[in-house]
């Protein structure tokens, strides 16, 4: 019978590597799991990685690692929820390889998500937006790439593992001028760009002197920037910009906010919903929705097309308390 480190390496050469091409994304996310699971089973069983059994790992075991996970970790039930769905597909393979473990991997199998409350999303408006984009300070010159990089991210709405994966091949700056990426599912698109974030490209790109293969908005020693140093870099940032928006200090602002930023703009400038989808490369047009609850603009837009109620007196109902309903939806 393989033991778990077999059945685990087995797990990401034959299974995630093999059998289904996983990306380079869902394999990294699928390695920090098992790593935090180790080092948990390590803290809790007292043993080292290479004496873990299957048996060790059951669902009491991996109940109590979740909870680890939201208690002790301060992870989010949606972040529980992804560990959970990579503890779910080892256990399914292992059940495969190794009838005799099929018991306790049905019992985690069974081990349920936990539902997430939605909450609106965050997104700068456009007077944050550019106090952000004047945060950098443009006499140095991580503050010139900083501002570039800044621009580029609130102009096409690309995911942090985009924007720090653009080489320079990727951009095309003359006639038609755009950005190829490649995200989610490997789907690659384009994302057409701005004259003022063509100008400020072409500066940059003067100044950064890369090869084709090199990445656009490398770190201080060339290097690809990590994801935690570009959320490092604009924490900084938006830091400097709460001085002249002090809007910014009730927001949490990350990458991903400032991909939010860049569809709410798109929104309100009266772009349809296919097209949103196709600029962000959802692969339905229905992860857009979201957008639509967020935005109290696009609701006020709404009810002005709309008559106002009469009471039963005759009069007009104000209009502000049907603004105060639809704000607590």
């Amino acid at each position: 019978m393989k033991t778990f480190s077999e059945l685990l390496q087995a797990y990401f050469t034959e299974r995630l590597m093999g059998e289904c091409n996983a990306s380079p994304h869902t394999i990294a996310n699928y390695r920090d799991t098992f790593r935090l699971l180790i080092a948990f089973a390590q803290q809790r069983l007292k043993k080292p990685p290479t004496k873990l059994a299957i048996q060790d790992l059951d669902a009491n075991f991996i109940l109590a690692f979740l909870e680890h996970l939201e208690n002790d970790r301060g992870n989010s039930p949606r972040s529980r929820n992804t560990r959970l769905s990579g503890i779910h597909s080892f256990f399914a393979y292992a059940a495969l390889q190794e009838p005799a473990v099929g018991a306790v991997a049905q019992r985690i199998l069974a081990i349920q998500s936990k539902r997430c409350a939605k909450r609106p999303i965050d997104f700068l408006n456009r007077a944050e937006s550019e106090a952000l984009l004047s945060a950098p300070d443009q006499t140095t010159w991580s503050g010139r790439r900083d501002r570039t990089m800044l621009l580029v991210a609130l102009q096409t709405g690309l995911r942090i593992s985009e924007l720090i994966g653009l080489r320079c091949q990727d951009l095309v700056l003359g006639t038609g001028a755009h950005v190829r990426c490649t995200g989610k599912g490997r789907k690659t698109r384009c994302v057409p760009l701005r004259k003022e974030v063509v100008t400020a490209l072409r500066h940059w790109l003067r100044e950064r002197k890369g090869e084709p293969t090199d990445p656009v908005f490398p770190s201080a020693r060339g290097r690809v920037l990590s994801r935690d140093g570009v959320e490092y870099i604009l924490s900084q940032h938006v830091s400097t910009a709460e001085a002249t928006c002090p809007s910014l200090k009730a927001k949490r602002v990350t990458v991903h906010v400032l991909r939010h930023s860049m569809v709410m703009t798109l929104l309100h400038a009266g772009v349809d919903r296919s097209v949103i989808a196709l600029w962000l490369g959802h692969e339905s047009m229905e992860t857009t929705q979201i957008y639509l609850h967020a935005s109290l603009e696009l609701k006020e837009q709404a009810l002005a097309k709309t008559e106002p109620f009469k009471g039963r007196n005759g009069r007009y109902r104000p209009p502000e308390q049907l603004l105060a309903f639809l704000q607590s939806l």
